[in-house]
């Protein structure tokens, strides 16, 4: 699947968002304001601007939301979830070529909440994953102990968990630790 850079950059966006929830390792990785000018920073968002106590709450809120997308069961229910965020954001699609960038679009106005920001861009591009009939790509990581979302953009759709590097590395060797005190015993 070809996913313009601007698009792969929100993908990655939402999923470190999601991945912020507590549920996920126990710990909200956004749970101050100074958290949340380093998700910013992190992901280059320009315009952010002074952020306080009602944006953390905003965004949190966009968060949650973003969960229910990668936990719903169909694409109905995920359009449901996306219309209703980008619609909250008050979309306004820009062309712009900003920080060395090429072209690309922004869906979100120029004097945008990190809220809105987020919902609009970051809905967008969920909004072009089941609109190209991928839905199931938007997905949970099978390991036991994990859960964190992300975005399988590998050409068979057959990534199974965040991070081939920590969770999938972690499973395979339990696994071969197990076949070989199985097979020594």
């Amino acid at each position: 699947m070809q996913v313009p850079h601007d698009t792969r950059n929100a993908l990655e966006t939402v999923v470190s968002l999601v991945n912020t929830l507590p549920e996920a390792d126990g710990t909200d990785g956004l749970a101050d304001v100074d958290a949340l000018y380093g998700f910013a920073r992190a992901h280059r968002m320009s315009g952010v601007g002074d952020l306080g106590p009602r944006d953390l709450r905003a965004v949190q809120d966009v968060r949650t939301r973003f969960a229910e997308v990668f936990a719903a069961a169909g694409p109905r229910e995920v359009s449901r979830l996306l219309n209703e965020l980008v619609a909250a954001a008050g979309t306004t699609p820009q062309l712009t070529d900003h920080d060395g960038y090429d072209w690309h679009v922004h869906y979100f106005a120029p004097d945008a909440s990190m809220a809105d920001h987020l919902a609009a861009d970051c809905g967008m591009a969920l909004a072009f994953i089941v609109v190209a009939g991928e839905q199931e790509r938007l997905r949970r990581c099978e390991a036991p102990d994990c859960g964190h979302a992300f975005v399988d953009l590998s050409r068979n759709r057959s990534r199974r968990y965040c991070s081939s590097r920590t969770c999938g590395n972690r499973l395979h060797v339990a696994a071969y630790r197990a076949r070989r005190r199985e097979a020594a015993g």
